[in-house]
């Protein structure tokens, strides 16, 4: 009886570890997704951050996302939602890097700010749906 107990005791602890570990994950991932925003947007309303310098920050901080999401596994019994965080996040970094820093460099803010308010926005929202979803 007591290796039993014993058993499910190391079970329940392992599996605590395991979710602990993964909100974590997610939850640092959080704050990745929402750096990388927030260096976009610094480049939008503020002209004078649009040298090199920001534009490193900016590719670095989308990168740093993208590197840890590579890393990554989806906790047991919700694959679809990371498959959706995934792809969702790769939407999001191609429409970033092909049509709204170009379009802000370019100094069509207008056509960047409705880039950034409306497909850009949904995308980022469902991510940070998404990683509720998945323990953050």
């Amino acid at each position: 009886m007591k290796t039993l107990i014993a058993k499910i005791v190391l079970t329940l602890s392992v599996f605590a570890c395991t979710s602990l570990a993964h909100a974590n994950e997610f939850a640092d991932l959080r704050g990745k997704m929402s750096a990388a925003r927030e260096s976009l947007v610094t480049m939008l309303v503020n002209k004078d951050k649009r040298g090199a310098d920001h534009q490193k920050v900016v590719k670095d901080t989308a990168d740093a996302v993208s590197a840890q999401i590579a890393k990554m596994k989806a906790p047991a019994g919700k694959e679809a939602q990371f498959k959706e965080l995934v792809d969702t996040w790769n939407a999001f970094k191609k429409t970033r890097e092909a049509e709204l820093v170009p379009a802000i460099m370019a100094g069509k803010e207008d056509e960047a700010k409705k880039i950034a308010g409306g497909i850009q926005k949904e995308r980022f929202t469902k991510c940070q749906q998404l990683l509720g979803e998945l323990g953050a």
